[in-house]
């Protein structure tokens, strides 16, 4: 099995996920630079259909760019299409890292949910 992670090279829980994945034997075919290249709109509402989680969830809240931008205040009155819109508009205000293999989809790293989802298949 191969995943996709979208993440930053100097992120502590993204070098995590990476080392929990390869720990675990799952290959990494490919690795995207969340802050060069983020995902466009489209790939969000994908990765967020495949995911089964709220939209929020996909918001890096303790970011500083969430909190400059008061984000807190302005989202529960912004519809899922403009929210996509900004997160692919700056890949800072996503919630990394995000590992996909085209059929699931995790956001941030909880050992307990990798477990679940990527170490039984």
């Amino acid at each position: 099995m191969g995943v996709k992670v979208y993440g930053y090279d100097k992120c502590g829980t993204c070098r995590s996920t990476v080392k929990w994945l390869k720990g675990h034997n799952i290959d990494i075919t490919d690795s995207i630079a969340l802050f060069e290249t983020p995902p466009s709109a489209k790939e969000l509402a994908d990765l967020l259909q495949l995911s089964g989680l709220e939209i929020k969830k996909f918001f890096n809240t303790s970011g500083e760019v969430y909190k400059e931008m008061n984000l807190k205040d302005k989202l529960p009155s912004m519809s899922q299409e403009q929210m996509l819109d900004l997160l692919a508009s700056n890949g800072r205000l996503i919630k990394r890292p995000i590992v996909t293999d085209g059929h699931k989809v995790t956001v941030g790293f909880k050992e307990d949910v990798f477990e679940d989802v990527w170490a039984k298949g």
